[in-house]
């Protein structure tokens, strides 16, 4: 099976950037549940090995799912080898995802500062609103955003917000959203330049995304900004299960 290559690793960092309220070690897998908040936090990120075959592991990872009341989701870099044993054991690509199923990886530059941005002690309810759809957010929102060395952007009195996670020397950006009524006037863009200045002072040195490839308008942005696809990830699911995740 996959050694743990440089793609690997990219993935458990950006994993230590999104934590999941419950995870389990499976050899180099790791098993992840969240209440259903989100696919990355609630899926077996299956890089590196197992330590076992696969469709043993698979069996695992359908045991572990179910005690947590969430659907078996296995989330693989696109073409690797464990992609295709996923694949020959089954399992099928989860085009039922909402967000999309197919993401890719995105390396870049981190950005110099801008102004109109700061960086809030905590989350705040306009931050909550714009981040994750609730002026109070579910237990297991709170713990998937607020877990980590995090900082919290907001721009123009939260016309905008982002997340920003320090993982490694990287700087993990998600959650990055502009109110429509303030889009087309840079915010985006600010708030990226303003997180990167950000992680600059706790010792990033690069920027890493991970963004669906049908999201035209934020591949579009972060193009821009230097932002190069590194690979892709895609989620699969057991054919007979369902895929609503």
């Amino acid at each position: 099976m996959d050694r743990m290559d440089a793609t690997g690793t990219l993935e458990l960092l950006c994993a230590d950037a999104w934590r999941a309220v419950t995870e389990e070690k499976l050899g180099d897998w790791r098993l992840r549940a969240a209440g259903g908040f989100t696919g990355r936090a609630n899926s077996a990120l299956a890089v590196g090995d197992p330590g076992m075959p696969v469709e043993e592991a698979l069996a695992r990872v359908c045991d572990f799912a179910h005690a947590h009341g969430i659907p078996p989701v296995v989330h693989a870099v696109e073409g690797s080898e464990t992609e295709q044993a996923v694949e020959a054991a089954g399992w099928v690509p989860n085009t039922g995802h909402a967000a999309g199923h197919l993401v890719s990886v995105l390396l870049g530059p981190l950005g110099r500062g801008a102004d109109g941005v700061e960086f809030l002690p905590g989350p705040s309810p306009d931050w909550w609103e714009l981040t994750a759809g609730a002026r109070e957010p579910s237990p297991a929102q709170r713990h998937v955003l607020t877990t980590g060395e995090i900082g919290y952007g907001v721009a123009e009195v939260t016309a905008g917000a982002v997340r920003a996670a320090i993982t490694g020397d990287l700087l993990h950006i998600s959650r990055l959203a502009v109110r429509p009524e303030h889009r087309r006037r840079g915010l985006a863009k600010a708030l990226m330049a303003a997180s990167g200045a950000w992680a600059a002072e706790r010792g990033a040195t690069q920027c890493v995304l991970q963004v669906a490839v049908d999201n035209a308008p934020a591949l579009a942005l972060y193009e821009a900004l230097g932002f190069r696809e590194h690979h892709r990830y895609r989620y699969w699911v057991p054919a007979c299960e369902d895929r609503s995740l």
